[in-house]
């Protein structure tokens, strides 16, 4: 599965956080939804990220996508 786009309008995603974050809060949304809560935050990201696996910035700095991913968990409280 390939990342979700964060402007259905267009395919432009940079090698940087800011578009990192915008795919991941889209995604995270989308597959929870579509989850109804039903497997754990952690599995949950896991899932996440399996779907933005193409995303530039997750290729280029793993480690600095899981800390922003967790970052925005805790800003926007999703659970």
């Amino acid at each position: 599965m390939s990342f979700i786009s964060p402007d259905a309008g267009t395919d432009r995603v940079f090698d940087n956080a800011d578009s990192f974050a915008m795919v991941f809060d889209r995604t995270w949304k989308q597959l929870r939804a579509s989850n109804s809560g039903e497997v754990g935050q952690e599995q949950h990201l896991e899932a996440v990220f399996e779907a933005m696996a193409d995303h530039p910035f997750l290729i280029s700095s793993p480690d600095m996508a899981r800390q922003v991913a967790a970052f925005r968990i805790r800003l926007l409280e999703l659970t």
